[in-house]
């Protein structure tokens, strides 16, 4: 069994859905990872090519961490994703050459449109990717399923009214949490821009905190939590409850 984190920027894997990619990966399941962008505006004094290449190198050491079998950036630019046929067809060819059985990315409704947009392209993708007669530019052949898809929590689990997210499933990733951490903390990068553009020094606590709220809803420590997309042509049975359980 394969799964396929698609994300907008470098660390939303780690705050989102790491506990989870560490779960399935020990009950066998190859783990890939892929950012969108390399972070290309994350910094208040380095130009984009030299943030995105330190970006680029921790996204990968914590794809590693992670236990992922590849790492793909995909190229586009911070806060220029944009839902067009050139872009359709790049995520396409994505699933195309990983063919998921279960897909991790960010929920329709989030705090910034890159996130938003991510989403809408991954759903677009999952159907796109399996007609033969739609072209990615790829020799890789069309997915012969539609995989499961999960949306991840938004950034501290509220939409863009302040209501609290609705999730499907909760995970219990709390055997996991130290792991999660480290690869999180291969972020370095990313905690100073947070730290010097928000005033944010507490890049792991808050991800902790938010993870406990999760967790205590289930009645464990830690926990994230996800909503499936059940819509046809879309499997309806939830995996990560058959699976994680």
């Amino acid at each position: 069994m394969i799964a396929l984190c698609v994300m907008p920027h470098p660390d939303d894997c780690e705050i989102l859905c790491a506990g989870t990619l560490l779960r399935l990966a020990e009950q066998g399941v190859k783990i890939h990872v892929a950012t969108m962008t390399a972070g290309d505006k994350g910094s208040m004094s380095l130009p984009p090519e030299k943030i995105s290449a330190i970006r680029r190198v921790e996204a990968a050491n914590a794809a590693k961490h992670l236990g992922a079998s590849s790492y793909t950036c995909l190229e586009f630019e911070d806060l220029s994703i944009v839902f067009d046929n050139p872009t359709r067809q790049k995520i396409a060819g994505l699933l195309r050459k990983i063919k998921p059985d279960i897909i991790f990315t960010t929920p329709p409704v989030d705090y910034m449109a890159d996130h938003e947009i991510t989403s809408s392209l991954v759903r677009d993708a999952c159907f796109n990717a399996s007609v033969p007669n739609y072209h990615t530019g790829t020799d890789d052949a069309p997915t012969q399923k539609i995989p499961y898809l999960y949306y991840s929590d938004p950034i501290g689990g509220e939409d863009l009214f302040g209501d609290k997210t609705v999730t499907s499933v909760l995970v219990n990733i709390t055997t996991v949490m130290d792991r999660k951490v480290e690869a999180l903390s291969c972020h370095a990068s990313q905690r100073e821009w947070l730290r010097e553009q928000h005033g944010i020094d507490e890049y792991v606590d808050a991800m902790k905190r938010w993870a406990a709220v999760r967790g205590a809803e289930l009645g464990v420590t830690f926990a994230e939590g996800f909503r499936q997309h059940l819509g046809h042509p879309h499997p309806t049975e939830c995996l990560l409850r058959k699976l994680l359980w």
